[in-house]
């Protein structure tokens, strides 16, 4: 199983650039960050100076989204990454929740994320890609071998279809063993469907880790506390399913949408932040479902039980006050002891 880690870039950049280092040393190969231009600063800036610091680290955002950015900008600062690094570069993409609604506009359609999933792929591989109205471009510097996987994150059922039929990878923002499960077979199967090789198409279960020295009930509750905003951030999703498909939905599964019941609303200001004021409605029962918490040997159980369901990758969300000693117990402990 390959790890990834997972960081807002809140300034300074440097520190950022430091926790990447720090995450290649213990053995990590992903490094990923949130895309959200008025939240945070911008990603593929500091994505140049992690690449040039680090030596095997792949970097790419969790998720960027084709409206922010046009999928021809998108597709040449990936391609220009690769150019001077290497193919070290993945794109995970997706409806942008917090980087559209932050700018007053709605979330992308499906439908413009699999146009722009088409343009991005094949311009940064160096191949030609219509953007719509006659206009078919190449990029004519790319140079031969370049390659560019593209990921997709999705909860839906249609977009989980589309990931199966579409998508290089499956990015999956929570760890919940049945709706993993759940998910993972609905890309896979879409995938069969569509003629690909469901092989093919990488798994990445995103979610919060929090290493405590012991799992007494002060240590358990510390860390849920310190994870719980990872349940207002899904439940966004959630919400917007819900008023599409309704609260009991055969398409819908309630393991993923029962907890939002009690949900009134939500600020960005405080997004994917610890403390977060707008997740008291997130249950001590849903934390433990879609993070990792407790000592490692806890951590070492899931995520063993993750890799049997077809996970190729966890990206461990690391926004807590434990950074650096959860990136070091996994690189000790958890990932020698899971990849034994």
């Amino acid at each position: 199983m390959d790890f990834g880690l997972v960081l807002q870039t809140d300034p300074p950049a440097s520190r950022v650039i430091d926790l990447m280092r720090r995450a290649e040393h213990n053995g990590f190969s992903h490094g990923w960050t949130f895309d959200s231009a008025v939240l945070w600063q911008e990603p593929f800036v500091i994505y140049s100076q992690i690449l040039a610091r680090t030596e095997r680290l792949t970097v790419g955002p969790m998720v960027t989204n084709p409206s922010t950015r046009t999928p021809e900008v998108t597709a040449s600062t990936f391609a220009t990454l690769n150019d001077m690094f290497g193919n070290r570069t993945v794109c995970g993409i997706g409806r942008g929740d917090s980087a559209m609604r932050v700018a007053g506009r709605r979330p992308n359609t499906l439908a413009r994320i699999s146009e722009a999933i088409k343009v991005i792929r094949a311009l940064g591989r160096g191949d030609a890609a219509d953007l719509g109205g006659g206009a078919v471009v190449k990029f004519p510097w790319v140079r031969p071998g370049a390659q560019l996987p593209v990921w997709m994150a999705a909860y839906g059922p249609k977009a989980l279809k589309m990931t199966g039929e579409e998508a290089d990878g499956f990015i999956l923002q929570l760890a919940d063993l049945y709706l993993t499960e759940y998910m993972v077979k609905a890309v896979k199967d879409a995938a069969q469907a569509a003629g690909r090789d469901p092989a093919e198409v990488s798994i990445c279960v995103a979610a919060p880790a929090y290493v405590t020295a012991d799992d007494s009930p002060e240590a358990l509750a510390h860390a849920r506390d310190q994870c719980r905003w990872f349940g207002g951030m899904v439940g966004n999703h959630v919400a917007d399913l819900v008023s599409k498909y309704g609260e009991h939905s055969a398409q819908v599964p309630e393991e993923l949408t029962e907890y939002i019941k009690s949900r009134q609303g939500y600020d960005y200001a405080h997004h994917g932040r610890s403390g977060n004021p707008d997740t008291e409605f997130v249950p001590d029962e849903i934390v433990d479902r879609f993070c990792l918490i407790g000592p490692p040997e806890r951590h070492i159980e899931k995520l063993t039980a993750l890799r049997a369901l077809g996970v190729d990758q966890f990206a461990l969300y690391d926004m807590h006050d434990a950074q650096e000693a959860t990136i070091d117990a996994y690189g000790t402990q958890v990932i020698p002891a899971v990849n034994s």
